[in-house]
C-alpha cells in the first residue's frame, strides 16, 4: 500500500464499497498533505444520515444489493445533463435486444422536433435483476437542444420514464467589459454601514446609496455584500448572515419602511407613529461598538405593521398577488414558519417543540393559519417588499452605470431549525452537519451547524431546490459569489455528537450544479465567483476554470512555503482581494489582531509564541514581496508603524498588478477599521457579524461621507489608473531622471 492509498483489503470491505457507491469518501488528503482514513463509526453514521442502515456487514451487503437493483431497474437516471452545442450520449437500461426511444418536451411546453438517435451501451456486463438480465444502450442527445430545463420521455418496450434534462451552456460567458480587461468594486458588510436614514442597521435603501455613490464617487462597478438570505421573523435575530433560515428568500429585516410606497400616503397620525419609532432607534446609528439588530427590528417591525395595515391600491395589490403566485410553495413555507415562530415561540430540537411535533400538513398548522390570516399575509408582504427594495437597489446600480452592480453572496447552507428544513425535511440529510476538517487556519476544524442537502434528493427532483435558489439570486444581482464552492463537489459531513475532526467528504454531481449556474448566469448576463480557498483538489480547480467560474485570489493566502507569489503570476479567472471577512482588516492584520484574538479566545492548539512567530514571518515575507516588486519603498518597510497606510496602499497596488478579471477593495480597509467582522470557530465568544463600520480612531463612518474619505479616494485612484503607481520614493527618483509612472 502506498502512503496515500487505501489497501485492497480495506477497499473490499462491504462498508467501504457501500460508502463509495453513494459518494462518501472513505479517505482524504488534508491541507498539509496528511493522509486520513475515515473511521467505521463515522461512515456508518453518515450513511444513516442518507437514510441507509449499515450497522453491520449483513446490513451493508443488503444495502449494496438494494441500491444496485434500484439503479438497474430504472430506465434512466432521474436527472441528466446535456451540454448545448455538443452531442451527448445518455445510458439507458434495457432488456437484452430491446431498443429505447425518446422524446423531449422543452421548457416552454413545446416538443423538440429534432431526432434523438440510438447507439450502443457502455459495454458493461449484463446485470442479473431477479432472473432478468439488464443491459445498456445509449440515447444520442443532439447538439441543438436549446438551453433550459426540459423533460426527457424515455420508452423501452412497454415501460416508460420521465427524467429532467438540464441543457446547459458549456461555461459562464464573460460579460463584455471583462473580456479584454478587468473590473473593480468594493466588499461591504451591509448591516455595518449606516446612514442618517438607517434604523440602526444598514438596509436596502443604504445599499442603493452605496452602489450609486460607489460608482459616481469612485468609479466602481460592483459591491460584494454579505448574504441577504431570509432570517427569523422576531427577535432575537441570528447575527450570522451565513446561517439563514432559507436561501430561497431574502432578509426582510433590511427593509427601509419609509421607502415602502404606502408610507407616503399614510394618515398623519400613522405617519407620525412610524417616524416616532424611527426616532427611538436613530441613536443606534452612532454606536461604534456593536450592531443591535434586535432593538432595530422591534421598532421597525411595528412600523411595518402600521404600513401593512394601511392597505394598498388595486394596482399594488395585484402586484403583491402576482408575487405570491410566482413564489408559490417556497413563500408559503417561509411565511407559515414565520407565523408559527411568531405565535408559538422559537423552534428548538426538543421533542415537544412545534417544529419537532408538527409537520407542514398538521391540522394545528392549518388551524393557526385560519386563526391569524393577517399575520400570515403580513409575512408574505414583508418578503414582497424586501424583494422589491433589493431589486430596486440593483436597478439603481445599473442606472448609475455599474457593469455588475450587486454581487450577492450565497451561504453554504441553512439553519437546522429554519423554514427550509422544517417544510421540506426530505431535502436534507438527518443527523449530520457540514463544516471543514482541520487546517492551518482553523486547527480544530469547523462545524457550521448546517444540515447538508441530500445528493439523493437533488438527483430525484431535478435539482429543483438548487435551481430555484440560483434563479432567485440572479433576479436581483449582477453576480453571485458562492461561499465554499467546493461544496458543489464535496462537503465535509460531521455526524451528530462528533467533533469537526470526525467527518468525511460526501460527493455531489458538480457538473449538473455548475450547469445550472451557467444557465442562470447566462440568462442574466451575470458573473459567478466561487470561494475556492483552502484545500482544493486539482480536478476542482480545472472544472471551475473550464466552466468559466472565477475563483478567489486573496493576497495573504497567495503563498507557498512561506514565499508570496507575485501578483503578476496569479490566475486571470479570479476575484482578487487583500483579505476576507474571516480575517481582520489590513490595518488589524498588520498589527497582529488575528494572533491576539485567537490567543485571547483559546483557539490555538499550540504555544501562542509559535503562532506569533509564524505571523511575523508571514508579514516579513509579504513586505519583502511588496518591496521586491516595487509596490513599497524599502524605507517604509523598515518603519512599518508610521507607514502603515503606505503598506496598505501597496497591498492594493499589488492587486492592480495582477491579471485577475475582478479586483475588490474592502471598505473596512479604506476607513482604517482594525476589528475583524468574524472569527471562525466562535459564536458569542466574539461579536461576530456585529461590528459597525468605524475608522482607525473608533469613530462611526456614516454612509454619507464614506466614499469621500481619503482611503476610499486613494483606493479609487489606484484601481482607476491603468498604470500601477510607484511608491513615493521611487516616483521621486523617476522624476529626477525624467521618468513617469511605472507598471
Amino acid at each position: 500500500m502506498s502512503e496515500n492509498t487505501e489497501s485492497k483489503e480495506r477497499l473490499a470491505r462491504p462498508l467501504i464499497r457501500l460508502a463509495k457507491l453513494v459518494g462518501i469518501g472513505t479517505s482524504y488528503v488534508g491541507m498539509s498533505h496528511d493522509y486520513h482514513e475515515i473511521d467505521d463509526d463515522v461512515l456508518i453514521e453518515i450513511l444513516s444520515a442518507l437514510g441507509i442502515e449499515a450497522r453491520n456487514d449483513d446490513r451493508q451487503k443488503e444495502a449494496i444489493h438494494r441500491i444496485l437493483k434500484e439503479r438497474h431497474s430504472r430506465l434512466v437516471a432521474p436527472t441528466v445533463l446535456h451540454t448545448v452545442g455538443e452531442e451527448d450520449r445518455l445510458l439507458v437500461n434495457t432488456g437484452i435486444m430491446e431498443i429505447p426511444s425518446a422524446s423531449i418536451i422543452l421548457e416552454n411546453g413545446e416538443s423538440y422536433e429534432g431526432t434523438i438517435g440510438v447507439g450502443p451501451g457502455d459495454g458493461s456486463p449484463a446485470f442479473d435483476l431477479d432472473g432478468n438480465f439488464v443491459s445498456t444502450a445509449s440515447l444520442i442527445i443532439p447538439a441543438d437542444v436549446p438551453v433550459g430545463y426540459h423533460t426527457l420521455h424515455v420508452k423501452v418496450g412497454n415501460r416508460s420514464q420521465d427524467a429532467t434534462l438540464i441543457s446547459a451552456p458549456s461555461q459562464v460567458p464573460l460579460i463584455d467589459p471583462m473580456k479584454d480587461g478587468s473590473l473593480w468594486g468594493w466588499m461591504a458588510q451591509l448591516y455595518s454601514i449606516r446612514s442618517s436614514g438607517s434604523w440602526g442597521v444598514g438596509d436596502y435603501e443604504d445599499l442603493k446609496t452605496i452602489l450609486v455613490d460607489a460608482k459616481r464617487k469612485t468609479g466602481a462597478d460592483f459591491v460584494l455584500v454579505n448574504p441577504l438570505h431570509a432570517a427569523e421573523p422576531v427577535s432575537p435575530l441570528t447575527p450570522s448572515p451565513y446561517l439563514p433560515v432559507s436561501r430561497r428568500l431574502v432578509n426582510f429585516t433590511y427593509i427601509r419602511p419609509e421607502s415602502v410606497p404606502e408610507y407616503a400616503t399614510l394618515p398623519t397620525d400613522a405617519k407620525n407613529e412610524v417616524d416616532g419609532l424611527h426616532s427611538d432607534v436613530e441613536p443606534l446609528n452612532g454606536d461604534a461598538q456593536v450592531i443591535d439588530r434586535d432593538a432595530m427590528w422591534r421598532s421597525k417591525m411595528h412600523a411595518l405593521w402600521i404600513i401593512f395595515k394601511a392597505g394598498r391600491t388595486a394596482e399594488r395589490q395585484a402586484a403583491f398577488d402576482q408575487f405570491k403566485t410566482d413564489f408559490g410553495s417556497d413563500l408559503e413555507a417561509y411565511a407559515t414558519w414565520c407565523l408559527c415562530y411568531d405565535k408559538w415561540g422559537a423552534p428548538s430540537a426538543q421533542g415537544d417543540n412545534w417544529e419537532q411535533a408538527l409537520g407542514r400538513d398538521s391540522q394545528q398548522i392549518a388551524d393557526l393559519k385560519r386563526q391569524f390570516p393577517d399575520t400570515l399575509d403580513f409575512y408574505r408582504w414583508l418578503e414582497w417588499v424586501a424583494s422589491d427594495q433589493l431589486a430596486a437597489a440593483q436597478q439603481a446600480a445599473k442606472d448609475a452605470g455599474m457593469e455588475i452592480g450587486i454581487m450577492s453572496d450565497m451561504a453554504v447552507g441553512v439553519h437546522p431549525l429554519g423554514a427550509d428544513v422544517w417544510w421540506n425535511p426530505e431535502r436534507f440529510a438527518k443527523g449530520a452537519t457540514v463544516g471543514a476538517p482541520p487546517d492551518m487556519f482553523n486547527q480544530q476544524g469547523q462545524n457550521w451547524s448546517q444540515p447538508p442537502l441530500s445528493p439523493l434528493d437533488l438527483e430525484a427532483t431535478g435539482y429543483q431546490t438548487y435551481r430555484n435558489m440560483v434563479h432567485g439570486m440572479f433576479a436581483r444581482a449582477g453576480a453571485v459569489r458562492i461561499d465554499h464552492i467546493l461544496g458543489l463537489f464535496r462537503l465535509w459531513w460531521i455526524p451528530e455528537n462528533h467533533s469537526a475532526t470526525d467527518g468525511a467528504y460526501v460527493h455531489y454531481d458538480s457538473n449538473i450544479m455548475l450547469g445550472i449556474l451557467a444557465i442562470e448566469a447566462s440568462r442574466a448576463n451575470g458573473v459567478v465567483v466561487g470561494e475556492d480557498l483552502g484545500v482544493m483538489p486539482d480536478y476542482v480547480a480545472d472544472s471551475l476554470s473550464g466552466h468559466g467560474i472565477l475563483g478567489c485570489a486573496v493576497e495573504w493566502f497567495e503563498q507557498r512555503d512561506g514565499v508570496f507569489r507575485t501578483p503578476s503570476q496569479w490566475r486571470p479567472y479570479a476575484l482578487a482581494s487583500v483579505n476576507t471577512h474571516d480575517l481582520p482588516p489590513a490595518a488589524g492584520y498588520l498589527e497582529y489582531e488575528h494572533v491576539k484574538i485567537r490567543e485571547r479566545l483559546g483557539l490555538l492548539t499550540g504555544p501562542a509564541e509559535e503562532f506569533q512567530a509564524s505571523a511575523k514571518a508571514e508579514q516579513n515575507a509579504m513586505i519583502a514581496m511588496l518591496v521586491d516588486q516595487g509596490y513599497l519603498d524599502a524605507d517604509f518597510a523598515e518603519h512599518r508603524e508610521e507607514h502603515e497606510a503606505d503598506i496598505i496602499d501597496a497591498l492594493y497596488r499589488a492587486l492592480k498588478g495582477s491579471p485577475c478579471k475582478l479586483l475588490a477593495a474592502s471598505i473596512t480597509d479604506a476607513v482604517g477599521e482594525k476589528r475583524a467582522q468574524n472569527q471562525p470557530g466562535t459564536n458569542n465568544e466574539y461579536p461576530n457579524w456585529r461590528i459597525p463600520l468605524a475608522d482607525d480612531k473608533g469613530n462611526v463612518v456614516p454612509l454619507e461621507t464614506l466614499f469621500d474619505t481619503p482611503g476610499a479616494q486613494r483606493f479609487a485612484q489606484i484601481f482607476n489608473n491603468r498604470l500601477t503607481p510607484a511608491p513615493p520614493l521611487m516616483r521621486g527618483l523617476l522624476a529626477k531622471r525624467g521618468g513617469g509612472e511605472t507598471t
